[in-house]
């Protein structure tokens, strides 16, 4: 059984990062919202922070499109999201081709293959800073590097002045290249960051006026009517059920320190019939005493590393469920379940001490990229001997792992990854934020 058409759908991305594609999106989609139009956003890649902002804007949970990770089955679960909805929008990563280029194939899990898999046109949205016609030349080589993928124009952001505009589009109609918008140059228009990129939704201080106000300014400087009419549909995509629960009940840790879980897996258990029952370790809350499952999602915790020390009540329920019934983490999840956690002036602090492992942040290094595990032991919700799919990004150091190791880990290239996960008793925990389990 098919869905319907799915509704017409538009890809904002930008040569490369760093160019105003966050912007541009919160503000689109707020201004969407505001002309009555029910929006779905969706999230190219595998960001666990960008879908918290655009729910924020949209008013509509955000799902990841993940064309490395997931296979038709789940692109297609995915897409179906966009039921209801009249117009989708996604937010590239990164630049519109950058992408694993494993298998021999030049744009692998890029934001230009998610929009041919949809059917969306690309807004590219071009910094031209330091340059007039000379933007109209990368515009172009981007339209042309693969003439498959459907284009609907530039927004030009940061145009110093109206001279500086006039010249630009002087340069795009020269390339026949349209130009849906133009935004002036201004400073307040970052969001605040930190080492992983942005700072979370639920962290900014003014997060409504924030995007108000990118609303406006996309109000202001694009051309709204035309940015709706290019909008087109892709293939409409078969009904499919999200990933299933690993659990019935499910105490999900949340709050400013464990907050990265896809919206997809989430989503998957819900539909399923399975109960979600968050708790607040950073409040030292216990998780329920009833729950099948403890599930620690990844966030940062090495920010909030001397509360989760102290929180007596919290690590007391995660020791009692442990000694009979699983308990799951990822990433800063599973440096939270370990002995020890020293922060980036050197502290030491207790953690839950249900693994072994003692990370640090005192000597950073840079973790990220796709995940392939294939599981040596059972984890809740996958058997020994199946392969998952899943994403690494964090500069913690592993100092001590001394636990069994939980799955053979590969890059996307298929070379070996050294944090392999561990498992002790009823404890699992990886490095790498799941996404699905491979289908056979």
């Amino acid at each position: 059984m098919a869905h319907a058409q799915n509704p017409p759908g538009l890809m904002i991305s930008a040569p490369s990062s760093g160019t105003g594609k966050t912007t541009v999106m919160l503000g689109l989609l707020r201004a969407l919202a505001e002309d009555g139009l029910s929006v779905q956003p969706f999230k190219s890649g595998p960001d666990y922070i960008d879908p918290a902002f655009h729910l924020a804007a949209a008013k509509r949970a955000s799902f990841n499109l993940d064309t490395w990770a997931m296979d038709d089955t789940l692109l297609d679960a995915v897409a179906s999201q966009a039921e209801g909805a009249e117009i989708c929008i996604g937010e590239g990563s990164m630049g519109l081709y950058d992408g694993v280029a494993t298998r021999g194939q030049t744009a692998f899990g890029t934001s230009a293959e998610t929009a041919k898999r949809m059917g969306w046109p690309v807004i590219l949205v071009v910094d031209v800073g330091g340059q007039a016609q000379s933007a109209a030349a990368t515009a172009l080589g981007f339209k042309n590097y693969d003439p498959e993928v459907p284009f609907a124009g530039v927004i030009l952001n940061r145009v110093a002045s109206p001279r500086h505009e006039r010249l630009t589009r002087l340069g795009m109609e020269k390339a026949g290249i349209k130009v849906l918008g133009s935004l002036p140059r201004r400073g307040d228009l970052t969001l605040p960051e930190r080492h992983l990129g942005l700072i979370q939704a639920v962290e900014h201080p003014d997060l409504e006026e924030a995007i108000s106000g990118y609303a406006t300014f996309l109000r202001d400087n694009v051309d709204l009517d035309a940015i709706k009419a290019a909008a087109l549909s892709g293939p409409a995509p078969t009904a499919q059920p999200l990933p299933t629960p690993p659990a019935q009940r499910i105490a999900l840790a949340r709050d400013a320190a464990f907050s990265f879980t896809y919206p997809h897996l989430l989503t998957g258990w819900r539909n399923a019939g399975a109960e979600i029952l968050p708790f607040s370790p950073l409040a030292d809350e216990a998780p329920a005493a009833d729950a099948d499952l403890v599930w620690l999602p990844g966030g940062y915790p090495e920010l909030h590393s001397g509360t989760l020390a102290a929180a007596e009540t919290y690590r007391a329920g995660l020791r009692k469920h442990a000694e009979t019934k699983p308990v799951h983490g990822e990433c800063g999840g599973y440096m939270a379940l370990g002995e020890a956690l020293i922060d980036k002036q050197g502290n030491r602090h207790q953690m839950a001490g249900l693994l072994g492992l003692v990370t640090s942040y005192e000597k950073r290094k840079f973790h990220l990229g796709y995940r392939r595990a294939v599981l040596g032991a059972n984890m809740p919700g996958f058997k020994a001997g199946c392969a998952l799919r899943g994403h690494e990004f964090h500069y913690s150091t592993i100092l001590d792992e001394p636990d069994a190791p939980l799955a053979d880990v590969f890059d996307a290239d298929g070379n070996p990854v050294p944090e392999t996960g561990s498992i002790k008793g009823h404890v699992t925990g990886t490095f790498f934020h799941l996404i699905t389990g491979e289908t056979t």
